[in-house]
């Protein structure tokens, strides 16, 4: 597999080691593994479909992830077909910074989770980035591993169970009075915001959400157990449009996401003028149980 041009940025290369030689694939060299697909996304996404019904390789294919929109046709046939082919996009938000709106996704996240039969994983961690790489390579639909362009902290509580979709990372004692739901980078914020919650004698709880469709397959006990229906005061945050997040935040949560297009800014500008702080988590914590 490889990267329409962006194998360095997407950092899907597989490099040599001591006992494995990867090669780059070309007229000369038929045992090479790693793809130059050039700048063509759809051509890359749809050569990845040739290789999985022609079997006996695993191809996988990397860009950013705004470019998904020249990849979609061909991502809809894999998940027609019922292919397994995993897609690495990064870049994954604002977080993108100073290349713009034209390089910045929003609507890419609803896109892809619209598609019948395909996975979108979106991880917090690198635990939860193994997670996806598993689930893409045992399963039988395609799966998108969104992944952001900044380092992201690693979490103590995530890992295998990142499997199930969605899951409590952090949790806190008694009843929470609050949830905090999100996926990748925003993650970070919710883990924060549940401190400051915590010292103002709020219990919170965080659930990451790295996949909503595999958490959708979970039994109702397990759905119940991650998201009390009773506990109706709920934040989700994403940096991408709200549309996926309306059925988990119910009639009194909070959403916190993108419902324009984004700027040109350093990153950590751009979160702070879009409304991705601590305390905005924290505001409107407090704005849901007061409702």
């Amino acid at each position: 597999g490889g990267s329409a041009d962006l194998a360095p940025s997407n950092q899907s290369v597989m490099k040599d080691t001591d006992t494995q030689k990867y090669g780059v694939f070309s007229p000369e060299n038929y045992a090479g593994r790693n793809v130059h697909f050039g700048i063509r996304e759809h051509a890359m996404t749809a050569i990845c479909n040739g290789l999985q019904l022609h079997g006996g390789v695993q191809p996988y294919c990397a860009t950013f992830f705004v470019f998904t929109d020249y990849c979609k046709p061909a991502i809809r046939l894999a998940a027609l077909m019922g292919l397994p082919v995993p897609y690495i996009f990064t870049h994954d938000s604002i977080g993108v910074g100073e290349d713009g709106p034209t390089h910045e996704p929003v609507e890419q996240l609803i896109a892809l989770r619209s598609i019948p039969g395909m996975k979108v994983y979106r991880p917090a961690d690198g635990k939860e980035t193994a997670a996806a790489w598993v689930s893409a390579l045992t399963g039988n639909e395609p799966t998108a591993l969104v992944l952001s362009r900044q380092n992201l902290p690693q979490y103590e509580g995530s890992g295998k169970i990142a499997l199930k979709g969605g899951y409590v990372l952090e949790d806190c004692d008694g009843k929470p009075e609050v949830l905090l739901i999100a996926s990748g980078s925003e993650v970070e914020l919710c883990v924060k915001a549940k401190e400051v919650l915590a010292a103002k004698d709020i219990r919170a709880r965080v659930v990451s959400m790295p996949c909503m469709e595999e958490y959708e397959k979970q039994t109702d006990e397990y759905k119940e157990s991650v998201l009390p229906s009773d506990v109706t005061a709920r934040v989700c945050v994403e940096a991408g449009s709200p549309y996926s997040w309306y059925k988990y935040a119910g009639t009194k949560g909070e959403i916190i996401g993108m419902t324009t297009f984004g700027a040109s800014a350093p990153a950590k500008q751009l979160f702070e003028k879009f409304g991705f702080t601590v305390d905005n988590v924290v505001e409107k914590a407090i704005a849901a149980i007061e409702k």
